[in-house]
């Protein structure tokens, strides 16, 4: 557990943590559908394929995706750029982060700024 250097006057009552974390859950839920229906028809199915979700951290958005198949894994990867320009709409700030099939490799973590052209990101 992290200790404050604060003293216990100066820090959020337990009520306004909990107040907080609420809050950030229900921006990352309705950032969520926002994202979804900014995307075109093939996007969404694509995003269907997978697991995803957004979790604000340190207040940056982080769109995480989890693939269960290779096969939607190669297709997410192709379609990072069109995530990264849906993400500039919501934020200036942004992070996709991408996992392929339990075993096979290690997550991918892409600030929006930083993104590679679509033929340097892998396909397996």
């Amino acid at each position: 557990m992290n200790q404050s250097c604060l003293p216990p006057d100066d820090l959020p009552s337990e009520q306004t943590t909990r107040a907080s974390e609420i809050l950030f859950r229900q921006l990352e839920e309705a950032t969520k559908k926002s994202f979804f229906l900014a995307c075109d028809k093939i996007t969404r199915i694509l995003l269907c394929s997978c697991h995803w979700y957004f979790q604000i951290n340190s207040g940056i958005l982080t769109l995480i995706v989890i693939c269960h198949n290779m096969e939607s894994y190669r297709n997410i990867m192709k379609a990072i750029p069109h995530f990264a320009d849906k993400l500039k709409q919501f934020t200036n700030t942004a992070k996709i982060t991408v996992s392929s099939p339990v075993d096979k490799g290690i997550p991918w973590v892409l600030s929006i700024d930083n993104i590679p052209p679509e033929s340097d990101l892998p396909s397996s």
